[in-house]
């Protein structure tokens, strides 16, 4: 839908309804509050949104204190968490920012005005304000609301990518999401975006966010084409086969999303390709697998290693009925001779070699008295 098939009235009416803690805030603050950023975004754009981000033009730890609860605070960018009602919300003060360096953590300076807070933000979309006293007022001194409907990415300043080259994997992420594209001065400005120049734990943050969403394969793809990411061979399409096989009832708390798919789309082949190659024996299988991590098991299941559903349903859940105190009790002395005797019964039961208890301790025993 369309930033305009709406009267900023409805949006207000409707942000509201959904969020009756706005009213508890509103009453609480003495100084001007606004809901800001993604949130002003998606209610032009009728998407759901979750959570909420405020700014008040003044102290965000007085604010959530006259709120009560427990908030938790972030002293050095002037923000708080706080739980309203069942409901989060981010709570920021007016800040203005500036950068030492390219790339660097951004010099705070608090408190400051709602414009001078917006004019900090990474693209026009996201530089909204609707203030909660008052009218129906949406604040938007640089075209957000126009670019939205025009479907564009734009900074708001030469120096963006520059200050802050992560916005570029950010406006990767926007634009696979919403199907956005970016306006030409924003893209000649972003193929000059130097990654580089900020830490690792940085740029990794900013992809996991990326890679955690169901767009992500477009994200990366255009993260390749514009050239910021090395890709893999083949790594778009690995990337949308995991984030399929993740949304199956057997795979989809085998591995943490974010990282299974950012290793699919930009990883070095690992231990994946040793999985999927193989078609092992079951004692083969289960050795095979506890041998790697689960972010592995997941790429090598995307990449045919077909074994590894069996092994989930079938093989890992193989359990001897015997255990070290029976060898103990039948003379064998504690130690790796246990262990030995343990996993030979193991590999012989998971081969359909043996079935019955008696022969689970049968071979146990030969196992661990053979040296």
């Amino acid at each position: 839908m369309s930033a305009r098939q709406k009267p900023i009235e409805s949006h207000v009416a409707e942000l509201r309804r959904t969020h009756p803690e706005l009213k508890t805030i509103e009453a609480a603050a003495t100084e001007p509050v606004y809901v800001v950023g993604g949130a002003v975004r998606d209610l032009l754009l009728d998407r759901d949104r979750a959570d909420l981000d405020l700014v008040v033009e003044g102290d965000a730890a007085a604010l959530a204190a006259r709120l009560g609860g427990e908030p938790v605070e972030h002293e050095r960018f002037g923000t708080v968490k706080i739980g309203i009602d069942d409901h989060e919300v981010d709570i920021a003060s007016a800040r203005s920012e500036s950068y030492p360096h390219p790339g660097a953590l951004p010099e705070v300076t608090v408190p400051a005005r709602i414009e001078a807070d917006l004019v900090r933000r990474d693209f026009t979309v996201n530089a909204m304000a609707i203030p909660l006293a008052g009218g129906a007022e949406l604040i938007d001194p640089h075209g957000g609301e126009a670019d939205l409907e025009a479907g564009l990415l734009r900074v708001l300043h030469e120096q963006s990518f520059v200050d802050d080259p992560t916005r570029a994997i950010r406006a990767a992420r926007y634009a696979a999401r919403f199907g956005f594209e970016l306006e030409p001065g924003t893209e000649r400005l972003l193929h000059a975006a130097d990654l580089g120049s900020v830490s690792v734990d940085r740029r990794e943050a900013e992809l996991l966010r990326l890679a955690a969403e169901p767009t992500a394969p477009e994200a990366y793809r255009l993260l390749g084409e514009w050239g910021l990411v090395e890709l893999r061979d083949g790594g778009v399409d690995l990337a949308r086969r995991v984030g399929e096989l993740l949304e199956l009832p057997l795979w989809e708390e085998r591995a943490e999303r974010s990282r299974a798919v950012h290793a699919a789309a930009v990883g070095a082949p690992g231990g994946e390709s040793e999985l999927a190659a193989a078609d092992p024996r079951p004692s083969e299988a289960v050795a095979l697998a506890t041998a790697h991590g689960p972010v592995e098991l997941v790429l090598a299941r995307a990449s045919g290693a077909e074994w590894l559903d069996t092994y989930l349903e079938q093989w890992s859940e193989v359990e001897l009925e015997i255990d070290g105190d029976d060898l103990i009790a039948a003379g064998v002395t504690e130690g790796p001779a246990i262990g030995r005797g343990l996993g030979e019964a193991r590999r012989q039961k998971l081969d359909g070699e043996i079935a019955s208890r008696e022969q689970e301790l049968a071979v146990a025993l030969e196992a661990a008295r053979s040296c």
